[in-house]
């Protein structure tokens, strides 16, 4: 598995709708991107998605793997592998938005990630079609915060 910075428009948008379902807001995200991928065997098998939010701030806007090699530690990998490269460029920290429950949630925790605030109602006002998770609607967003 290597690790890469890579550019925006080398990302399949297949991958990214992988982790938010609306090409909308992956277009918006995009255009002032950060990016890093997992190849392997010239293959794109998984990206993250970062935007700066400051000098010293950045927001993770998307991180996806490809649906047969999840759960395989890669999303674990890439994202270290991002965050060091953030902190090579002086991003001390970064933020995220997240559902309330799920494997993501826990995904961030344990990497570090610490709850900072919640969206009442951000996946209501800001998706055209209900996001279910287990059966479960996500209604809310969590804000999670890392320190570098």
């Amino acid at each position: 598995m290597e690790f890469a910075t890579t550019e925006a428009h080398e990302i399949p948008l297949s991958l990214l709708l992988e982790a938010d379902p609306s090409e909308t807001s992956i277009e918006a995200y995009l255009s002032n991107a950060w990016c890093f991928t997992a190849q392997e065997h010239n293959q794109c098998v998984g990206a993250c998605v970062f935007q700066p939010l400051s000098k010293t701030a950045a927001e993770l806007c998307n991180i996806s793997i490809k649906a047969d090699r999840q759960a395989q530690g890669i999303g674990t990998q890439l994202l270290r592998y991002a965050l060091k490269e953030l902190a090579v460029r002086g991003i001390r920290q970064v933020e995220l938005g997240t559902g309330t429950f799920g494997h993501q949630l826990a995904f961030y925790q344990r990497l570090g990630f610490r709850v900072e605030s919640v969206v009442k109602n951000h996946f209501l006002d800001n998706y055209p079609s209900p996001i279910f998770e287990n059966g479960i609607q996500h209604k809310d967003m969590l804000r999670l915060c890392l320190n570098l």
